[in-house]
């Protein structure tokens, strides 16, 4: 099944990146600035593992981002438009790599299962 999950979200991640260069042919630039902006979020880990996993979640979780890219489409913004694709596209590069959403006890725990050091827990 997380083969299927990886497949799903490598479409998904060549649909936003697709859809933010038919919009926005030739902004390479801003696309790639922006890629890995949600990751600054690991920073907040060093304060506490909550507060990491909670700004993780925010800047990866897919509905805020398609609320954020619908209220850039209702309010005509092309800024908050592209933020929205960059992040989705980046939040589904991050599923397909087995990173899902963090939960708040480790940062290796996450909704699609035990990552990094602790990947020993899944029960695959």
């Amino acid at each position: 099944m997380k083969y299927v999950l990886k497949l799903e979200n490598l479409g998904l991640l060549l649909l936003f990146s697709g859809i933010y260069f038919h919009l926005y042919p030739g902004a390479w630039g801003f696309y790639l600035a922006l890629f890995f902006v949600p990751d600054v979020s690991f920073i907040l880990f060093v304060i506490t593992k909550k507060l990491g996993a909670i700004a993780y979640n925010i800047f990866h979780h897919q509905g805020v981002l398609a609320v954020l890219f619908i209220v850039g489409y209702l309010l005509q913004n092309d800024l908050i438009i592209k933020i929205a694709l960059v992040f989705l596209a980046h939040s589904t590069f991050d599923r397909v790599a087995g990173y899902g959403l963090k939960y708040l006890d480790s940062f290796d725990h996450t909704h699609l299962g035990w990552v990094g050091k602790s990947k020993h827990l899944n029960k695959d």
